[in-house]
């Protein structure tokens, strides 16, 4: 060993939110630990552009549609047109308060921290190249990799020609061409869309697949675009993308296959949003021997990769890219990088039992738990029951009656499941499901819980009645 060679316990790549929660959780067990991040301005997708970013902006369009509503409630007002520099403002003054905070946590001293790319040189070496253009190696007992996502972009003829947004460009735009066409279907593309639409753009959706929300209930996905339709929005599902041109007066065309015919879509700007790709570009995997798998670094429940001595946290590996199991999969790549070290069995298994996933559109759309066609290729038997946001009198009085909930119970035991809602709060009504599940709770005992009225809350109360009587009539 050199004496320029720095040697760790544990070291993590990658400075977001799973990288984070990997080094600070591994410092708490003893490790000499170090963060390895080259990004530009540290903080990590979720606080920089993705997760509070999008909520800062949605917020302002929720607040726009209300206005845009206020006449329902016997109200007269107008916003007028949307000051979009005014929002990005608002929106860079929420995000540097987050960042800062994030950026102190990652540079107090706690563990080391590298600025720079971190690429495998051997099995549990590293080569850092520094953000000066010096080079720096890293040898290492234990290592977790949490380099995160980044936006993916489909090969389409003509897309890179003629140009497009991302969320990155959104996200940070002091004005807004005055249409879009969004391509997507997601998480990403239904909540920019909201957005844009909110703030008196002209949006129309193309979706590769059937329907929106591929990974959820079909049936969240349809309230969404019936919702969307009726504010003007045109939405083209089930399509596959041609060719993208720019037009003689300066716009873009958007050229499609649906089942029956070939169509075109114009609008001023695109913007795509088809989801995130793994980063590994650049990491040295193979050389190293780490096994991907559909490009996502493959783990085992334990997070440990091919090599059982380097873990993996976060979207580079996780089946659900969303922060809060990021966090989870980095805490526990910490605790069993440290009983790795000390020759002890793994302590630690990550459970996606209580996975949850939600879209801050309008309406909102949430799930927990497993799904009925998940249930149906597991053979568990199950029951459903669900119940309309416009017959719940909460949700009358707001004005917000669009969509439903649904639990899903095991046929025999009641055991809450899973469920879904699309709906007024679905994002902050799902956690009162999460709960119930994570105590392994039935229909039953759910509703047997006191529910104030009137809230929303109490809506569970209908569908957890209903499997309660078909579970005791069985």
């Amino acid at each position: 060993m050199t004496e320029s060679t720095l040697s760790f316990d544990f070291v993590v790549i990658g400075g977001g939110s799973a990288g984070y929660a990997a080094a600070r959780t591994a410092v708490s067990l003893g490790l000499k630990t170090a963060v390895i991040d080259g990004a530009e301005v540290l903080g990590g997708l979720c606080i920089l552009r993705g997760c509070m970013p999008s909520k800062a902006l949605i917020e302002s369009a929720n607040r726009a549609i209300s206005i845009r509503r206020a006449e329902e409630f016997g109200l007269k007002a107008s916003a007028g047109a949307a000051d979009i520099a005014a929002i990005r403002k608002r929106k860079r003054v929420l995000i540097d308060d987050f960042a800062g905070y994030r950026q102190e946590q990652l540079q107090k001293g706690t563990f080391a921290l590298l600025r720079g790319r971190a690429a495998f040189a051997g099995p549990k070496a590293l080569e850092v190249t520094l953000r000066d253009g010096e080079c720096q190696r890293v040898e290492f007992t234990t290592a977790c990799i949490a380099t995160g996502s980044q936006i993916k972009v489909p090969p389409v003829p003509g897309l890179q020609e003629t140009g497009f947004w991302t969320s990155d460009e959104i996200l940070d735009a002091e004005a807004l061409p005055g249409s879009f066409i969004v391509l997507g279907g997601g998480a990403i593309a239904l909540e920019m869309a909201h957005y844009l639409e909110s703030m008196g753009r002209s949006v129309t959706l193309v979706q590769r697949s059937k329907g929106v929300l591929t990974n959820m209930d079909p049936e969240c996905g349809e309230v969404i675009v019936e919702a969307f339709r009726k504010r003007g929005m045109k939405i083209h599902c089930g399509t596959h993308l041609q060719s993208v041109e720019k037009t003689a007066e300066g716009g873009k065309r958007v050229t499609f296959k649906t089942e029956t015919d070939t169509e075109t879509v114009e609008a001023d700007e695109i913007l795509v949003a088809t989801g995130r790709a793994p980063s590994t570009m650049g990491l040295g995997l193979q050389e190293a021997g780490v096994v991907l798998k559909h490009g996502k670094i493959e783990v085992s429940p334990t997070m440990q990769t091919s090599l059982p001595h380097v873990f993996a946290a976060g979207d580079v590996c996780s089946p659900v890219d969303v922060v809060h199991i990021a966090i989870q999969q980095g805490e526990i790549a910490a605790q069993n990088a440290a009983a790795f070290i000390q020759g002890k069995a793994l302590p630690q298994k990550m459970d996606y039992r209580l996975a949850l996933f939600g879209v801050f559109s309008a309406p909102q759309t949430a799930a927990v738990g497993a799904t009925e066609e998940e249930l149906k290729k597991a053979g568990v038997p199950y029951r459903t029951a669900s119940y309309p946001f416009n017959d719940h009198g909460k949700s009358m009085v707001m004005g917000e009656t669009e969509g439903f909930v649904k639990l899903i119970a095991h046929a025999t035991s009641g055991e809450i499941l899973g469920a879904c809602i699309v709906g007024p709060e679905a994002t902050e009504l799902i956690h009162e499901i999460t709960v119930a599940m994570a105590f392994r709770s039935t229909a039953a005992q759910l509703l047997a819980i006191p529910h104030y009225h009137p809230t929303l809350s109490e809506i569970w109360t209908y569908p957890a009645e209903e499997l309660a009587d078909s579970v005791s009539a069985s």
